[in-house]
């Protein structure tokens, strides 16, 4: 099924929704399948401007486990995280050089009006000014977005593509070609938000990396602490308990791969996740329905190149 929208609902997304409130895609392969929300700016799953519109996944499951469910109690498209499953941000373009009232670029999202002095507002609702052009194809196993936008300062054609693998598993593919005059440069993640079997964040939670986690603690937390090669917690968070470390890393510049592995001991499902780039560091933020591990790597594409990378994710049980 192949659509192709500049900001408008697509009524054959919505027919594939049947009842639900949302459009949504279903795919699938002999061990694995998904629930996948397309852009749609009337009535899409997300409408905020923190995250890219593109390969929003509500639902996975593979084996009887589900890896992929609504971790919030209320769904708000308008909230700026109001999102399930591997979701990626990429930090503005050009925002430091617009004056208030002027564009900047979000890739995935479009272009914003600036509207104050202050410095960026992730969690802020901004304006989306040229929210470009979107196609969506899919097949059985798979689904392709593609964005292209063009202003007079920033140009690209942003494809990512959500692959479901028979190991079993999630692969998604990037790739960004710059097609204005301006360097895209910065950072992107992605925040992963999975909840495998609606697992509470706490000693049943286990989180491993390749190397020895190093970083600092907003707080003095009792309930989680750094070990050797992960993290554990040592009780279950409260409701409306979070935790949150910004600079979690490896000392060591040779393991410092895009690789960790999150598991519910109790059920035993888990993803193993590793990715292509450099990695530079990883925020690592949980509360009681969730635990997220975001490791940022860099990007800088010249006018006329183009950027592609991977992200794959083994479903463990």
């Amino acid at each position: 099924m192949k659509t192709l929208t500049p900001d408008t609902a697509s009524a054959s997304l919505a027919e594939a929704a049947g009842s639900e409130e949302y459009p949504i895609l279903r795919i699938s392969n002999r061990a694995v399948s998904a629930v996948v929300c397309p852009p749609d700016a009337a009535n899409g799953y997300y409408r905020s401007t923190r995250f890219d519109w593109s390969g929003v996944v509500r639902d996975l499951r593979c084996r009887g486990h589900r890896y992929v469910a609504p971790w919030q109690t209320r769904h708000d498209p308008l909230r700026h995280d109001g999102l399930t499953g591997p979701v990626d941000e990429f930090t503005p373009v050009g925002y430091e050089r617009a004056r208030p009232g002027e564009e900047f670029l979000k890739i995935g999202v479009g272009t914003l009006r600036r509207f104050s002095e202050d410095p960026y507002d992730r969690f802020r609702l901004h304006e989306i000014v040229n929210p470009g052009i979107r196609e969506t194809i899919t097949a059985r196993d798979r689904v392709e977005f593609r964005h292209r936008l063009l202003s007079d300062e920033y140009g690209y054609d942003y494809r990512k593509t959500l692959r479901l693998t028979p190991e079993p598993g999630l692969r998604i593919e990037y790739a960004l070609k710059n097609l204005g005059p301006a360097i895209l440069s910065g950072y992107v993640y992605n925040h992963n938000f999975f909840t495998l079997d609606r697992m509470t964040t706490g000693p049943e939670t286990e989180i491993r990396f390749p190397f020895r986690p190093s970083g600092t603690w907003r707080e003095a937390y009792d309930c989680v602490e750094l070990t050797r090669d992960g993290i554990r917690f040592n009780r279950e968070l409260r409701r409306g308990e979070v935790v949150f470390m910004g600079d979690l890393y490896s000392p060591d510049p040779a393991t410092r791969r895009y690789e960790f592995s999150i598991r519910n001991l109790r059920t035993g499902a888990g993803i193993r996740t590793s990715g292509s780039g450099e990695l530079s560091h990883m925020v690592f933020w949980a509360h009681a329905n969730v635990a997220c591990l975001e490791p940022y790597t860099s990007f800088q594409v010249f006018p006329g190149e183009t950027g592609v990378w991977q992200i794959n994710y083994e479903l463990l049980d």
